[in-house]
């Protein structure tokens, strides 16, 4: 394997910086600054899109900026998943900048889900208004009465009634639903089927937000962040009815939709990481070189030059582990990843979390405000510890696959 960057991938990563340092670094804190300031907190019907974004989208796209997570050519850029995983790496290191090239989760795995596996019709509906950016989207999945760690505990019903499948269910952090321009969920939800195993009981059901039925009760806060305009938010389906033509594939294909959406999307939640830490230790670098305490420089204080060359280490060994979780999904597909998509999901967010963490101690005070994407960086951390599956689920998973090397299958 070489995870030398081809030709194509050096040519996005160059336009991706310059952009980011042209257009974005310019008005980031400033974007996030009036954002705070209008304080709307948990009223997410106050939200409202600045139109510095849209304006740097637009532009994004005009460079062909735009859509590069998808590997198709005719509807994004081109590049397989180690290639993009660099690009994602550069784009880690803004808040903003994933929405700008409209690379910014969930709208990636739910375009990914209607490009692999949505009918023409979805496609036309949803997939095209999401690729051009005219709308966003939300991923329905957690809920809050049971353990989500296993997905199998689901209560959330999608059963089949004639043309029509009615949705049922409380869903929570269903991320994007905030944003003014979310118009369609993809709901995971049981469709029992006693003929069947448990990995297939389940559907992916595109419900368009304004459906009867459709009741968004609340945005949850992150350590008192509610992620305006965007949010992660409680909601719950009473009896909401669609057309049977909305079900993704078809009913009971949920579980095989979920480890098609879920293998990319981890590759690009963990690069982003490796982009968020590398920024972090920048700012350690140039503030821990800057200031002075009894005499001697603060990097040169305590064990901090120790910590320096740790945080080195662990960036690059997790930069390698996804690089090369990348290349197994790009040549196995995702079941040949497993092992390795799951390792890189427990080290990624660990190593931002503590590269962070020390960062933030360098800052002192400084380090906890919204002076600096400090705070921020260690809220996406720990979050991402919990989403798309907690460590301890990925561990399992590492555990069952290397015991059944040995012929412990279970």
């Amino acid at each position: 394997m070489d995870f030398t960057p081809s030709p194509k991938t050096q040519d996005f990563i160059k336009r991706v910086k310059v952009f980011m340092r042209t257009h974005i670094r310019p008005v980031e804190k400033r974007h996030w600054a009036d954002i705070a300031a209008a304080d709307h907190g948990s009223d997410w019907k106050e939200w409202r899109i600045s139109p510095v974004v849209e304006e740097l989208k637009a532009k994004a796209r005009a460079e062909g900026l735009w859509n590069m997570f998808l590997p198709d050519e005719a509807l994004g850029a081109g590049l397989s998943t180690l290639e993009y995983a660099l690009v994602a790496e550069e784009t880690g290191r803004s808040f903003m900048a994933p929405e700008i090239f409209n690379c910014n989760a969930p709208d990636t795995g739910n375009m990914e889900v209607l490009w692999k596996y949505g009918s023409e019709h979805q496609q036309h509906l949803w997939l095209k208004p999401l690729l051009a950016g005219e709308i966003r989207s939300v991923f329905s999945m957690t809920e809050p009465d049971v353990a989500s760690s296993d997905a199998t505990n689901m209560e959330a019903t999608a059963i089949v009634d004639g043309n029509s499948i009615v949705v049922n269910g409380k869903k929570h952090w269903s991320s994007g639903l905030g944003d003014p321009r979310a118009k369609i969920a993809i709901v995971m939800a049981r469709t029992p089927d006693a003929e069947r195993g448990r990995h297939h009981q389940h559907s992916m059901v595109l419900v368009p937000l304004d459906s009867p039925g459709v009741e968004i009760i609340r945005m949850q806060s992150v350590f008192g962040e509610f992620d305006e305009p965007h949010g992660h938010g409680e909601v719950h389906y009473n009896n909401v009815r669609v057309p049977l033509t909305n079900v993704v594939k078809a009913p009971g294909a949920g579980f095989e939709i979920a480890q098609g959406r879920l293998g990319p999307g981890r590759i690009h939640h963990c690069m982003r990481c490796i982009g968020a830490a590398e920024e972090a230790l920048e700012l350690t670098i140039a503030r821990g070189m800057s200031r002075t305490a009894f005499g001697k420089p603060l990097l040169n204080l305590g064990g901090n030059r120790e910590r320096l060359a740790e945080a080195r280490i662990a960036i690059d060994q997790a930069r390698l582990l996804t690089l090369h979780a990348a290349w197994k999904l790009d040549t196995l597909g995702p079941m040949g990843a497993m092992a390795d998509v799951s390792a890189i999901k427990v080290v990624a967010p660990q190593m931002l979390q503590k590269v962070v963490d020390d960062a933030i101690q360098i800052h002192g005070g400084t380090g906890l405000s919204r002076d600096t994407p400090l705070a921020q960086f260690f809220i996406q951390a720990r979050s991402l510890r919990l989403a798309d599956g907690p460590d301890e689920v990925h561990k399992g998973v590492i555990a069952r696959i290397e015991l059944a090397k040995h012929g412990h299958a279970k």
